[in-house]
């Protein structure tokens, strides 16, 4: 999910696909450890979605404003 899209949902909602997407991850790592990953490059996507997530949760924890291009 790109990080404008991101930015047009509430604080909730974010927080909740953060929670969402982490128990996507975990059930992911699961079937690593069982040998039948079917997916392996939504390691790595879920990932970087939770890293976005949570760097627009601190920048609205610390109020800051970020320069929109186009």
């Amino acid at each position: 999910m790109k990080a404008k899209e991101l930015r047009n949902l509430s604080t909730e909602e974010l927080v909740q696909k953060e929670k969402s997407i982490g128990e996507e991850l975990f059930k992911l790592n699961l079937q690593r450890y069982g040998g039948r990953v079917e997916k392996p490059h939504m390691f790595f996507l879920f990932k970087k979605d939770i890293a976005r997530i949570k760097n627009i949760l601190n920048e609205r924890l610390k109020g800051v404003k970020r320069k929109e291009n186009g």
